[in-house]
């Protein structure tokens, strides 16, 4: 039971990184196959309580690796550790089939109160990238990308690429979970928009729509003030008018 399933981990880190040539080359070379070897002997004592034995096996294999998993984690099969150094995986940590980690990743917890679960569990497929954490006790979907550096705080859906501090949703593969997807180094998927830039273009779309629009109501009401005509003087202003202009008269005449 303890060494079982080796050689597909063997082989899915050949299908993973084409700079490994020979099962051989990866049992001897790739730090990432050598901290699982050390995980499942370290998990082996943790579950049989012997916690110290479990914890003192871990601190060597992460001398070692400079990979950290702690004996209490859940890992699946055929999990692909690249690189390796600065991987952090948490107690209550939990990795399904077919996942891929890179350097720097953090599988975090958030939480202090010893028993609860206080770390992230990762769906079948995942790629997390290069320095990505994950932090606090939630689900990634299965299938799901998570981007170089991205700080992911909360539950990721099936099939969800996830980039940006914190991080968010920029695509969706609904049919992740139907069938499987194709492996992408460092979980990079073509042309990712950036949401930021996204928002801003869609501001600077409304703004000019906005400045078009009133553009139009300034013409229209310059036009209607140059067709409308002038307003008829009112009746009782014309005979005051008048009455005015003839008294005035009369007092010139009695003058002269």
């Amino acid at each position: 039971m303890l060494w079982m399933n080796l050689r597909e981990e063997i082989d899915a880190t050949l299908a993973r990184d084409p700079a490994a040539r020979s099962r051989f080359e990866v049992v001897l070379c790739y730090p990432g196959f050598h901290a699982l070897l050390f995980h499942r002997l370290a998990q082996w004592l943790w579950r049989r309580r012997w916690l110290i034995a479990g914890r003192f096996v871990s601190h060597v294999g992460r001398m070692l690796t400079g990979i950290e998993i702690h004996p209490g984690a859940r890992i699946g099969k055929r999990l692909f550790i690249d690189h390796g150094m600065g991987v952090v995986i948490g107690e209550t940590a939990e990795i399904g089939d077919d996942c891929t980690l890179y350097q720097g990743v953090t599988l975090g917890g958030t939480s202090l109160v010893r028993g609860e679960k206080r770390h992230p569990s990762l769906g079948n497929g995942v790629i997390v990238g290069s320095g990505a954490q994950v932090l606090g006790p939630f689900r990634i979907g299965d299938g799901a990308r998570i981007g170089a550096a991205a700080v992911v705080l909360r539950e990721v859906a099936d099939g969800a690429t996830m980039v940006g501090n914190p991080a968010r949703q920029v695509t969706r593969d609904k049919d992740a979970t139907a069938l499987p997807r194709a492996f992408q180094p460092y979980a990079v998927c073509g042309d990712i928009p950036d949401p930021i830039a996204r928002a801003l273009n869609s501001l600077l779309d409304e703004v000019t729509t906005l400045r078009a629009r009133v553009s139009e109501l300034e013409h229209a009401q310059l036009a209607l003030t140059v067709e409308r005509p002038a307003p008829a003087e009112p009746a009782a202003l014309r005979l005051v008018s008048a009455t005015s202009s003839g008294g005035a008269g009369e007092s010139a005449t009695r003058v002269l």
